[in-house]
């Protein structure tokens, strides 16, 4: 399995504000019904589709991408054993996708996940 960008996040301290403004500068359709208030962006026909979420208090705004993995527990395993650091641990979301969040060596914020349809 190859491990593709599966979507993008914008965290923000403003995710209202900040979906309005993608929303009207790029044509982006934006909605948040959904079980978390998870406000998913579809940006077209083409191209990685994203979403919107609550930057953490003590974070700046930032955007993180989200890579497709077979294993989310596994993976987490190999990149702590490279020397990233775990924000949120493998995680079963209500839709039935597989997350986890990250810090690489650096302090970059990158996500896995394994969405459910994957098996």
């Amino acid at each position: 399995m190859s491990n593709p960008v599966l979507q993008f996040q914008i965290n923000s301290k403003s995710p209202d504000e900040t979906a309005k403004f993608y929303g009207a500068l790029f044509g982006w359709r934006i909605d948040a019904d959904n079980a978390l208030g998870y406000r998913v962006i579809r940006t077209g026909d083409a191209g990685i589709q994203g979403g919107i979420w609550p930057a953490p208090s003590n974070a700046t705004d930032f955007a993180q991408l989200f890579v497709g993995v077979a294993d989310v527990s596994a993976a987490v395993a190999d990149a702590t054993r490279l020397g990233a650091t775990i924000i949120i641990p493998a995680t079963k979301l209500p839709d039935g996708d597989e997350m986890a969040v990250l810090l690489d060596p650096h302090g970059m914020p990158f996500g896995l996940m394994k969405d459910r349809s994957a098996g």
